[in-house]
């Protein structure tokens, strides 16, 4: 087994609030300068820039776990990770099919980009992309699971858009694959006010939108390789894979 050191929560220039700097290049120059092996790209609400972030970190060794970060209806925000980029288009419909027709602000939230490998604007995303979408968590979790997929609640002890800031308590049925801390409280005392969920799996991720925070949070994962099912295995603690936050 090897450990790989993981970042599963980074933002593009596609997020709303997102820096300009963010480009697929400047990502994965930074996630190589802080020895980060496995990155997870997780914009708001869309997978589009997911293709060439991956093509620029295959150049550096660097593996990239295809996600999304799902704003549901209750505005809890949820990471979601798919094994090939068909299955991760045909999430991106189900999202398409459930943003709502809200405009962005550039003045307020800047411009959502999609960018090419040499930072050349491909097409702007004129929804915005932060808002939440027409399904509850319920039914994203429902989703995600049947296209094969990883679910894992975002910053779930957070101020603002964490499950137990907008629901009051952590749902004892979700079907959650693992579940984000964030920096700011230890897996020890979340646990110590959330017995419930002792047993079960956290990460740690930096939710960067610029780059000198990538990596500033991390998870190390125990595993054979690289490979999406190895991931699954380590969140699951299984034939000796594991997820150390």
């Amino acid at each position: 087994m090897k450990e790989y050191k993981v970042d599963l929560h980074i933002h593009t220039v596609l997020s709303p609030c997102g820096s300009l700097m963010m480009s697929p290049l400047n990502i994965i120059k930074e996630a190589f300068r802080k020895k980060i092996d496995i990155i997870g790209i997780t914009d708001h609400n869309s997978t589009r820039q997911c293709r060439v972030v991956n093509e620029e970190a295959k150049k550096a060794g660097i593996t990239v776990y295809a996600g999304v970060e799902v704003t549901t209806k209750e505005e809890v925000h949820c990471l979601a990770f798919f094994e090939t980029f068909d299955i991760l288009d045909a999430f991106q419909i189900y999202l398409d099919s459930h943003l709502p027709e809200i405009m962005n602000n550039t003045e307020l939230f800047g411009y959502q980009l999609v960018v090419d490998k040499d930072e050349n604007i491909v097409c702007e995303e004129p929804r915005l992309l932060i808002s939440a979408i027409s399904q509850n968590i319920d039914q994203v979790e429902a989703k995600v699971h049947s296209l094969g997929g990883i679910f894992i609640p975002a910053h779930i002890n957070r101020a603002k858009y964490g499950l137990i800031s907008q629901l009051g308590f952590v749902p004892p049925d979700l079907n959650a694959d693992a579940y984000e801390l964030s920096k700011h409280i230890s897996t020890e005392a979340f646990l110590s006010g959330f017995s419930n969920l002792k047993g079960k799996t956290f990460i740690r991720s930096s939710d960067a939108h610029q780059p000198e925070l990538i990596g500033e949070n991390f998870t190390l994962l125990k595993m054979e390789n690289t490979e999406f099912d190895e991931f699954r295995k380590a969140l699951k603690s299984s034939q000796g894979r594991e997820a150390i936050a």
